[in-house]
């Protein structure tokens, strides 16, 4: 008989964290711990203690779902493309199933964003939608018609390690007078393609490359843009607080955020043309994003009407998370497999 319990666990860079789901998708137990950073058996260990606690607490086994950066690889099953550099190459479901003794589902912690979402979240009914993590690194996840893709490479959805075209601000009299302007800020804006100061300038990715848009989205990204324009060495959360409160430093270090965020989301929309776009991780909860991004991505798309919607998370940073839970919802489904993997309510 199959469990009466969901549980979604979201292996994060900072923090695991456990939802239980019931049947009709309400939350009735949250558990979160540190991540062992760097420490994979510990980290296997942290997950494994995480699940048997919450059935002992409720008395009632469940499920298992992992939303997890990167992805199980289909030529070896252990994982890639990880940010949390310690799970590549380990066969991390193979390792939770013995630890837990049962069937274990994992997804990109983007896809799981963007289920969650398209179950019963912000793109509920929305035929396509295209989930992104803006947080410690940067990830995305397609769901279509309430069908997760991984793709036959299970890399779909990986905008992170694409190039973003670079740009640079309007720095004389003469630039202003041909250039638009940021909706927000009113700064001048020169056209988006490479220049060679952008180009030395593209930060190095732990993928090996340089210039990836994980290297320029992430929280951490934001902060290092910051003092290498001259600011101070402050969080991402201060520097968009700081923005909104009218500093003009922090001001001009979120409109070139938003002005990179709204160049790389055009290309999704070029690419997949999404009914709704939902934003998750950490620099999700920047309020601004929302209304300035559709403002600025008109020049980049190619239509003479974009109707993508650019919406924040129903559940927050719990978003993820419940996604991992929701693996579950269909029994036909195979966590990990090449190909989609279908969402039955």
């Amino acid at each position: 008989m199959a469990p009466s319990l969901r549980f979604g666990i979201d292996l994060g860079g900072s923090k695991i964290e456990l939802i239980a789901l019931d049947l009709q998708g309400r939350e009735i137990l949250r558990r979160r711990v540190p991540t062992p950073q760097g420490d994979y058996p510990a980290t296997v260990a942290a997950i494994a203690a995480l699940v048997r606690d919450a059935e002992s607490g409720l008395g009632q086994p469940g499920s298992v779902g992992v939303g997890t950066p990167g992805a199980v690889s289909p030529a070896s099953g252990r994982m890639k493309n990880c940010n949390s550099t310690c799970l590549n190459g380990q066969p991390l479901r193979e390792d939770l199933e013995h630890a837990l003794g049962r069937e274990i589902r994992l997804a990109n912690d983007a896809n799981c964003l963007a289920l969650s979402e398209a179950t019963d979240g912000s793109a509920a009914g929305a035929e396509s939608v295209f989930g992104v993590i803006l947080g410690t690194g940067v990830g995305g996840g397609v769901v279509v018609r309430g069908r997760v893709m991984n793709g036959v490479n299970a890399i779909a959805g990986e905008w992170g390690h694409s190039p973003l075209p670079y740009f640079q601000f309007a720095g004389s009299r003469a630039d202003r007078g041909s250039t638009g302007r940021h909706p927000a800020t009113g700064e001048a804006i020169l056209h988006p393609w490479p220049s060679p100061r952008e180009l030395d300038a593209a930060p190095a990715c732990y993928c090996g490359k340089k210039g990836c848009i994980e290297t320029w989205l992430s929280g951490p990204a934001l902060a290092a843009d910051h003092v290498r324009y001259g600011g101070e060495d402050l969080p991402a959360h201060e520097i968009a607080q700081l923005a909104n409160a009218g500093y003009g430093p922090c001001s001009a270090t979120l409109a070139r955020y938003e002005e990179r965020l709204a160049r790389a989301l055009a290309g999704v929309i070029n690419l997949i043309d999404p009914d709704v776009i939902v934003l998750g991780g950490g620099l999700s909860n920047i309020g601004r994003l929302y209304d300035t991004v559709p403002r600025l991505w008109p020049r980049y798309v190619f239509s003479d009407r974009i109707d993508t919607q650019l919406a924040p998370p129903k559940y927050g940073d719990s978003s993820g998370v419940r996604g991992a839970a929701w693996l579950w919802n269909g029994e036909s489904m195979h966590a990990g497999q090449s190909g989609d993997l279908p969402l039955n309510p």
